[in-house]
């Protein structure tokens, strides 16, 4: 065959050779692939790859150009007792693919198997039922875009839905609302720039499939952690349309995003798929290598090995799976341009034969690669197979699971807590000092998507999932919320002033900690999801933002203390080392109330409720923080001032005032106060 007539094997999915439509498909147990093409009336052009180069597929496709609409077929042995499931009959999308157009009409016809008698093959064909493949244009003008890469230590992460955020904004224009032109429009970014964050973090973006059993409840996937295109935004996220232009609408969203300083983080889900077990649908993997994809029972082939309570788990112990995430981060980083990664249920990408591995593939391919190398890489450290905090490498950050339950314990007022407390301000040292990992290994957060928000969690005892359809039995029963002194909204004016306070107490905690700080989008707005805290279905008034709603207080509270971090690098230090240590650049001195340290007997007292802190950076302003979690009021004797006097900087108690000099200070019941001694200038 001669060379000009020869087609690449690589790269995988879609790309030209010498003007011609090159397509690559990988499968160590397919008999043949076919490209089909669709024309605006729907009519199939079948092309069949006609060569092979190890295990993938590869040929000239001449119907396929920019625009295209296509999907693949795969024929080959059916045999799903020993992990073989192809049928051509199935229309599936490819991997690769940048843009995927339509929606899933569920039906026998999604099924690769007979719904009624799963060990026989369906021949239904699918044609019309699945969404298409689409091959877009990847040119974009980005300018003079460029990554803000911001250091972990000036790190403020915004946990935000793309939808949610925008669809009730009253300054964005109705017809962008709850897309990626919503959030790009100055109205929003205004809010992330007076809030002060430095870096928003997507829910998924990747498109992802609406869930059957939703639909049939008139319930909507609203999280989108149910992927199946790691290379296209989702559709249903564009005020374009799903027909392409929704790969330049995200790009025009992460410039915009870029040009106000801010970094793009996406959570990404490549842990599993939208294919579920053997009992789900057949719309890529499944039909094209469903052994390589996926893990497999070993001895039971049929079945799926699943840690992620999702039905399937991808197999990164195969080099086909591995690659195609591997490929995937890159062309984020590199054709959309986004700054970092939240890995979902990370743990089970570190399982290459069963048990969390630290020097898994993965985790070693990521390290040793130049493109992602530059990128923040953030670990969801657990699955549900095992909880993995303080087990990934140093060039990674995790989410701190620990620091929520500590922080909400300790303001709860549960019983000895100081010193798992004082673990957590200091940069979880207990967690990550014996591997030599610095305090930024830890994205300290309170609330995050999954769960309650920070309103509910203060003015809620249980969840209120019933919109849910499941009897109020999804969600966690999270032990450790408090309603202040009455479940939901209330008139008492006491009781709001308390929950106030906690809300209050609980963002200082988490901004004025060491590590990397998450918030949840809408927490410094007082957002509520009227106590539902499992609102993964709620495309709805439930989950997206009350702009009319809003707590103006707490949103300047919130301003200030992320203003307060920024501007003192005491309150984000990179390491901490005790006071006094003349080496030290961050130094702290914990102290109890009476400004003595604690000895052993003080931490193990069950009836410990105040805690002190002395922050301090050479050259720099210094900060006492005093937190009183106890049910009474605490006289602190205020430690001496390493710069010479104390001033107030900032308290949960709207009443608390300080004299000068100040040698003791009541704390308020249930409240922080925060003190700072001026550098000279």
């Amino acid at each position: 065959m001669p060379h000009s007539d020869r087609s690449r094997p690589y790269p995988l999915g879609f790309s030209t050779v010498d003007g011609r439509s090159n397509f690559a498909v990988y499968s160590e147990t397919a008999d043949a692939v076919y490209v089909s093409t669709f024309d605006e009336a729907g009519a199939e052009t079948r092309t069949r790859l006609d060569q092979r180069t190890g295990h993938v597929f590869h040929g000239f496709v001449d119907e396929l150009q920019l625009g295209s609409r296509y999907g693949l077929r795969v024929d080959g042995p059916w045999q799903p007792e020993h992990g073989l499931r192809h049928n051509v009959n199935k229309l599936l999308l490819d991997p690769h693919a940048t843009a995927i157009e339509g929606q899933y009409a569920w039906s026998q016809a999604v099924f690769g198997h007979d719904m009624n008698e799963p060990e026989q093959r369906d021949d239904t064909d699918s044609a019309g039922s699945v969404p298409l493949s689409v091959v877009t244009d990847p040119s974009v003008d980005w300018g003079d875009d460029a990554a803000p890469r911001i250091p972990l230590d000036q790190t403020v992460i915004y946990e935000v839905h793309v939808k949610g955020f925008t669809q009730l904004h009253p300054d964005v224009p109705e017809e962008i609302r709850g897309t990626y032109a919503g959030l790009a429009h100055p109205a929003a970014i205004k809010h992330f720039v007076d809030l002060g964050v430095t870096s928003v973090e997507l829910l998924p973006v990747q498109q992802f499939v609406q869930d059957s059993h939703l639909e049939e409840k008139d319930l909507r996937n609203y999280w989108g952690y149910n992927s199946i295109g790691f290379f296209a935004p989702h559709g249903d996220y564009s005020s374009t349309g799903d027909g392409g232009g929704q790969v330049a609408e995200f790009k025009e969203l992460v410039k915009a995003l870029h040009a106000a300083g801010l970094e793009v983080i996406l959570d990404v889900v490549y842990n599993h798929t939208a294919e579920g077990n053997h009992m789900g649908p057949t719309l890529s993997f499944k039909g094209l290598d469903n052994a390589a994809y996926y893990r497999l029972v070993e001895g039971d082939e049929g079945h799926y090995f699943d840690t992620t309570g999702t039905g399937n788990s991808v197999n990164v112990g195969h080099p086909a799976a591995l690659g195609l995430i591997m490929d995937s981060l890159r062309y984020w980083v590199t054709e959309m341009h986004v700054d970092g990664f939240r890995f979902d249920l990370a743990t089970t990408l570190t399982r290459q034969g069963g048990d969390a591995e630290l020097h898994s593939a993965f985790l070693t391919l990521i390290q040793q690669d130049p493109v992602l190398a530059p990128v923040k890489m953030i670990a969801e450290p657990w699955d549900t197979a095992g909880y993995q905090v303080g087990g990934f490498p140093a060039d990674w950050s995790e989410w701190n699971g620990k620091f929520r339950d500590d922080a909400r314990d300790f303001w709860n007022g549960s019983d000895a807590t100081l010193g798992t407390t004082a673990q957590r301000i200091l940069g979880s040292p207990d967690v990550y000092e014996l591997s030599r990992r610095s305090p930024l290994s830890s994205v300290n957060f309170i609330t995050a998507h999954d769960g309650f928000t920070l309103a509910d969690l203060t003015s809620y005892n249980d969840k209120h999932n019933a919109a849910n359809g499941e009897d109020n039995q999804d969600g966690e029963s999270d032990n450790r919320s408090s309603n202040g002194g009455a479940e939901g909204p209330t008139d008492d004016e006491s009781v709001n002033e308390r929950r106030g306070r906690k809300r209050r107490n609980l963002l200082a905690t988490l901004l004025l900690s060491a590590g990397v700080p998450m918030i949840l989008g809408g927490d410094e707005l007082g957002r509520t999801q009227g106590g539902n805290n499992n609102a993964y279905c709620q495309d709805n008034k439930i989950s997206w933002f009350d702009w009319e709603a809003v707590d103006a207080d707490l949103l300047e509270f919130t301003r200030t203390l992320i203003s307060l971090r920024a501007e003192h690098p005491a309150l984000r230090p990179a390491w901490f080392r005790q006071a006094p240590d003349a080496d030290a650049l961050d130094t702290v001195d914990v102290l109890r109330s009476d400004a003595r340290g604690f000895d052993d007997a003080d931490w193990e007292n069950p009836d410990a409720r105040s805690i002190a802190f002395v922050f301090s950076h050479t050259g720099a302003d210094s900060f006492a923080l005093l937190l009183n979690a106890a049910e009474n009021a605490v006289e602190f004797t205020v430690p001496d001032a390493p710069l010479g006097t104390w001033e107030l900087a900032l308290s949960s108690d709207g009443d608390q005032r300080v004299s000068d000099p100040v040698t003791t200070l009541m704390v308020k019941e249930g409240s922080f106060t925060l003190l700072r001694s001026l550098a000279q200038r």
